[in-house]
């Protein structure tokens, strides 16, 4: 396919962000008169799925504490459930199982989703979570877990066969998807304005708007478009917090267990829901039975068979470094830094068998040859950056939240089109200097 000279709409990357706001957008400009696919063009220098979105668990979920993030997420679900053939999509359901210190928290969570209708069951106090689980895995054994929050909506997609799909849809379209093309920085109106073209290892391509959707790649496009590294965010309590990061890093910490994933069924036979258990119970090793942790810890897994066993994976760590300095490329299992190691099986391997029997002494499956693992690039307080810069630039900075949020690109695409949405305005780079931030919850992980 020959590089365009120009292109009305030109979209930076090929997962889940940049195919959802394509396709969205083709239809939505279709719809409207006011132009088709024609005038869309996907760049990513690799491939389709080439990020995070190829090598993403895949989970699809609203157990969020935050508000403004479950009604992101009911209208995601939505998405998922409109097309599940195409998105590779498994409506299983989701669970978050959790200890005392997080009780709260999940009631919280329960009452609003009663509140926009988005379906789940609750049980709360040990003896009846216990009976409750027990009832779905005979051989549950996980201890001290107080609430259950069981989600009936809600369950995982393939990673790749999603995206190929979202492709599918987006070509049809009249989307035309350019791979191989890196962005190498932005050619800018007079006094540093509007983006006017893209400068690429191919050549330069004029532009009327820019959609950004580049995953563990936002602070590189971050800089390209020489926006803050730094920034000032005001707090709950009003005093302003100066000289901020704008971005850091954590690392992914994923992986398989090489077993039947049939092996993990309910009492009935059933796929099972995905299964999130945050627990403060100490952790022992399968292996020798030695202490792993007496803090907080979590692991999240599920059956699949696009990955050949028991998928899924644990808290994240945060990269130390100055994010300028971090090598995201090679990204994931070609990365020589950033892969699960040893520790992580250990504790991951351990984890499935503190909550079920039937993962006892299974350890020695693991798929050592298929390293995973990968970056996420995170704001300030780790929630997404949905928003406009330089007048022309769509910014859609995940903040690893992505591959369950298929829907934002249906919304950045109607915005784009002219309709505001109320759903993306709690997201928008002024809430940092407004102090207008995301409630904190108790989870272990940085994005709940």
């Amino acid at each position: 396919m020959a590089l365009p000279d120009g292109v009305k709409y030109a979209v930076v990357g090929a997962g889940i962000h940049g195919l959802s706001t394509a396709y969205h957008l083709a239809v939505k400009l279709k719809e409207k008169g006011t132009g088709s696919g024609h005038d869309i063009v996907v760049f990513d220098k690799t491939s389709i799925a080439a990020g995070a979105s190829g090598i993403a668990c895949g989970v699809v979920r609203n157990n969020y504490f935050q508000p403004a993030m479950r009604e992101l997420m009911a209208q995601s679900v939505e998405v998922w459930e409109s097309d599940p053939q195409a998105y590779s999509y498994h409506a299983v359901g989701y669970m978050q199982i959790s200890p005392e210190s997080m009780h709260k928290d999940v009631a919280t969570i329960y009452e609003q989703q009663k509140a926009i209708g988005y379906t789940s069951e609750f049980i709360e106090g040990e003896a009846d979570c216990m009976t409750y689980m027990k009832g779905l895995f005979s051989d549950w054994q996980a201890k001290g877990i107080t609430s259950v929050l069981h989600e009936k909506k809600g369950g995982y997609a393939n990673n790749t066969a999603a995206m190929y799909g979202l492709a599918t849809k987006a070509e049809a379209e009249g989307v035309r998807i350019m791979t191989g093309v890196k962005i190498k920085g932005f050619e800018t109106g007079g006094n540093g304005g509007a983006v006017t073209a893209l400068e690429t290892d191919k050549g330069r391509i004029a532009c009327d708007y820019v959609v950004v959707g580049a995953g563990p790649w936002a602070n590189t496009i971050w800089n390209m478009l020489e926006l803050p590294k730094h920034i000032s965010i005001k707090g709950a309590n009003g005093e302003m917090h100066d000289n901020v990061a704008m971005w850091k890093f954590w690392c992914l910490e994923e992986g398989t267990l090489g077993v039947d994933p049939d092996m993990h069924k309910t009492n009935d036979g059933k796929a099972p829901p995905v299964i999130h258990v945050d627990s403060n119970a100490p952790l022992y090793s399968d292996e020798d039975g030695s202490l792993i942790t007496d803090e907080m810890w979590g692991i999240y897994y599920k059956p699949d068979f696009n990955f050949g066993g028991i998928q899924g994976g644990a808290a994240p760590y945060e990269v130390e470094q100055d994010p300028d300095a971090v090598a995201v490329d090679p990204y994931g299992p070609e990365s020589p830094d950033f892969i699960v190691d040893d520790n992580f099986i250990h504790m991951w391997c351990s984890a499935l068998a503190h909550c079920q029997k039937r993962f006892e002494g299974q350890m020695k499956y693991y798929k050592h040859k298929d390293p995973s693992g990968g970056l996420g690039c995170f704001t300030p307080d780790s929630f997404p950056v949905f928003d406009v810069f330089r007048e022309n630039v769509y910014m859609i900075a995940d903040s690893n939240h992505g591959y369950k949020m298929l829907g934002v690109g249906k919304l950045v695409a109607e915005e784009i089109a002219g309709e505001k949405s109320r759903l993306l305005e709690p997201f928008r780079f002024s809430r940092y200097a407004q102090g207008k931030l995301h409630p904190v919850s108790s989870s272990p992980f940085p994005w709940s």
